[in-house]
């Protein structure tokens, strides 16, 4: 009945997710390889998700259809995680917006010409070296 709908016959060489002998799948011919990006379009369409489903239900059904655990992946440690996320925190930056005087963002500019480098480079050296000494 399947297949009088969708105009072919199934098998074991096009129904990707049904158990095959030895568990795993078939090598693919550079032709087959080269259609792959035609095939995983077609799977995309409505059409091609209806018929999944349809292969999905049959393969339960069949008792055929495989069911994984997936890789069991060990727990990170606590320390470990920690020390993860000390060190994105001291790389990642965030912009913010601060009110300066006049003068000390016209200094700020003069030292940057000088060393060649921007003045916003210039504030956040000197603020990290003003954190340093009070800490």
């Amino acid at each position: 009945m399947l297949d009088d709908l969708i105009g072919f016959e199934w098998d074991v060489h096009n129904v990707g997710h049904v158990r095959r002998k030895g568990g795993s799948m078939p090598r693919k011919s550079k032709a087959e390889l080269e259609s792959m990006s035609a095939e995983a379009a077609w799977y995309a369409t409505p059409e091609g998700r209806r018929q999944t489903q349809r292969e999905f239900e049959r393969a339960l059904k069949q008792g055929t259809l495989l069911r994984s655990p997936g890789s069991p992946i060990p727990q990170t440690d606590a320390k470990v995680l920690a020390e993860l996320v000390e060190k994105a925190k001291a790389k990642a930056t965030k912009a913010i917006s601060i009110r300066l005087p006049v003068a000390d963002l016209e200094r700020a500019q003069r030292i940057a010409a000088k060393e060649g480098i921007g003045y916003q480079t210039v504030l956040k050296r000197a603020i990290q070296a003003g954190l340093k000494k009070v800490s």
